[in-house]
């Protein structure tokens, strides 16, 4: 068995992290515009861990985010979430991982702008007919401010 490390030439690792940021840009637009459905898809094939709660299967996760967050009158959590300090591993030609920083800018009426919650996105990735797909999905959250209008579940079920 060897112990040498996949290492795609340049061009490749290049297309292939492109490919991963695409998928973690997306998923936080589609969250800050309320695109449930969009977000399921993404996480279709993926394990979603968020603190102690697992789930998995395009349903069910669609269900969690649906079910877990607030949605304000513009039918949007009403946040803004910024994802930096990504680390992408390319493990083969088909596996990837990375880990990245998030924080949660709130605003509503009577909330002024202001950071609710930091933390951690841990993935993978693998690819499926052709296309880079999450495989898993942890989130950490870390450090937290006002989500009282966040989450729609105790502080322990929060997602971000």
């Amino acid at each position: 068995m060897s112990t040498q490390t996949f290492k795609p030439q340049a061009l490749e690792r290049l297309a292939i992290e492109s490919d991963i940021r695409r998928l973690l840009a997306t998923y936080a637009h589609n969250l800050d515009y309320g695109n449930v459905e969009a977000n399921a898809d993404l996480l279709a094939d993926a394990r979603l861990k968020v603190i102690d709660t697992v789930i998995s299967g395009r349903e069910a996760i669609g269900h969690f985010l649906r079910t877990n967050l607030q949605y304000h009158a513009d039918d949007t959590p009403r946040t803004w979430h910024t994802v930096a300090n990504i680390l992408i591993d390319i493990d083969s030609n088909s596996t990837a991982r990375s880990v990245s920083y998030f924080t949660v800018h709130q605003e509503l009426p009577g909330l002024p702008l202001q950071p609710i919650v930091t933390g951690r996105y841990i993935d993978t990735f693998e690819l499926h007919d052709g296309a880079w797909r999450f495989a898993s999905r942890e989130v950490d959250p870390r450090l937290f401010g006002d989500i009282s209008r966040h989450v729609a579940a105790p502080a322990a079920n929060a997602v971000d």
